[in-house]
């Protein structure tokens, strides 16, 4: 094929890549491309992102009480050495040392960032948030700690928070890569089209070698009616990826976001031919096997990608799913507790924690997972059914019978709302989404 028919091939890939049957497809499939893309913008900052800013505030810059001493230490010694001990991955040496300064100065921001740095290390993330915004608060001015607020939860994969502190630090420094590519990523994940084209175009000077960007800055661009941008960097995404193994993933991704899962996997055989340690290969193709039904195939790529990329929790996650649909119970709990422990936030995870523990007859341990779905997704109307069958089971019968009626009239609400969005009564807001 010649790069003009690639180049078409490829637009129409891209822009039915977020042509999905509902919102929650999209949601999972946004959330899942993701973890790829994230990884390799490290590599693209050069890493700025996996080692979070470290001694944003020396103490005698935040008001330590030069007088008082811990251990026969001055607070400058204490910071000094927390600060030695972290840049060798010392956490816990590291930790003792921040805490002490904080003993003798409660209001030393630079000792609470770098608490933060330590707990961001140990992906801690609650800690995390904890002394960060105690370090916000004492030193508004310094942008490094709103980019670390922003980090933790792009890390948790909830964009939506993560969008402040980035706006934040954009504001105060335009120039900062970091920022703004992370934002603009914030942006597309929540389908904010427009404002992730306009946050991310301005980096196509530095950024026009990275197949992500292109891949992202293509799909942002259509979705929001820039048919010049969306041809330029389809057809520089071409250029750029040729027969590269990350082309083949790009376009493998595509398909499979299409259920196209045969020429997914083709594409995917391909990548691997040049790159069996890809990132994130075996997590996709694992998908394409778990799509057509072929569990030991999708066991076998999913645990091949846990080998390359051991703490991600949607690979947990798919796993768990393949292992249930084989009635491996046991492997099912595990993959579904290593998920949610990476990840609580994975409504997957928790409803399929919940049917095992309704076949264990641990009610009370099923109910809990299911109050926590109907919090992080209130429409997933599935939370409903199992617990009117978890009820059921425990001879609550009233109590079973609302919610199985809850469950059908949601579920009779969706299928009539994407009966309209596909008559065109309503938008389709997969194809017309409006930045937010």
């Amino acid at each position: 094929m010649n790069s003009g028919g690639c180049r078409l091939e490829l637009r129409l890939l891209l822009a039915d890549t977020t042509t999905l049957r509902n919102s929650r497809q999209l949601g999972e499939v946004v959330r899942t491309a993701s973890l790829a893309i994230f990884l390799l913008i490290l590599i693209a900052l050069d890493g700025s992102a996996q080692t979070p800013a470290s001694s944003v505030a020396h103490p005698s810059k935040v008001g330590t009480q030069r007088g008082s001493r811990v251990g026969g230490q001055s607070p400058q010694q204490l910071f000094v050495a927390g600060e030695t001990a972290l840049r060798n991955n010392q956490l816990p040496q590291a930790e003792r040392a921040f805490r002490k300064v904080i003993a003798i100065d409660p209001r030393s921001a630079g000792a609470y960032a770098n608490l933060g740095v330590i707990y961001m290390r140990r992906k801690e993330w609650g800690p995390a948030i904890e002394v960060l915004r105690k370090a916000d608060r004492l030193a508004p001015q310094v942008a490094g700690i709103r980019l670390n607020i922003g980090l933790v939860y792009y890390r948790q994969n909830d964009f939506q928070s993560a969008i402040a502190p980035f706006e934040s630090v954009l504001r105060d420094q335009p120039n900062s890569t970091q920022a703004r590519y992370l934002l603009g990523l914030c942006y597309f994940f929540n389908q904010r089209w427009g404002e992730a084209v306009d946050t991310l175009q301005p980096l196509w000077g530095e950024q026009s070698y990275n197949m992500n960007y292109l891949y992202v800055l293509g799909i942002a661009a259509h979705k929001a009616g820039r048919t010049e941008l969306d041809e330029r960097a389809s057809s520089r995404l071409v250029e750029v990826g040729g027969g590269t193994p990350e082309f083949h993933l790009i376009k493998g991704r595509a398909h499979l976001n299409n259920q196209e899962d045969e020429k997914a996997i083709a594409e995917f055989d391909e990548a691997e031919k040049s790159d069996p340690k890809l990132p994130f290969l075996h997590f996709y193709k694992g998908l394409a096997y778990l799509h057509k039904q072929d569990y030991e195939s999708a066991i076998r790529e999913l645990n091949a990608d846990l080998a390359v990329n051991p703490d991600v929790a949607f690979t947990y996650d798919k796993l768990g799913t393949a292992y249930s649909a084989q009635e491996k119970d046991a492997e099912a709990e595990k993959s579904f507790r290593e998920a949610l422990r990476l990840d609580p936030r994975l409504v997957n995870s928790s409803l399929g924690l919940a049917r095992i523990y309704q076949k264990q007859e641990k009610f009370s341990q099923a109910l809990a997972l299911l109050d926590s779905v109907e919090k992080l997704s209130p429409q997933d109307y599935t939370a409903h059914y199992l617990r009117g069958q978890v009820l059921q089971k425990m001879g609550q019968r009233e109590r079973a019978r609302v919610e199985f009626e809850t469950y059908t009239r949601m579920m009779n609400d969706a299928r009539e709302k994407r009966g309209r969005e596909l008559s065109g009564e309503i938008p389709n807001p997969d194809l017309t989404a409006e930045p937010q």
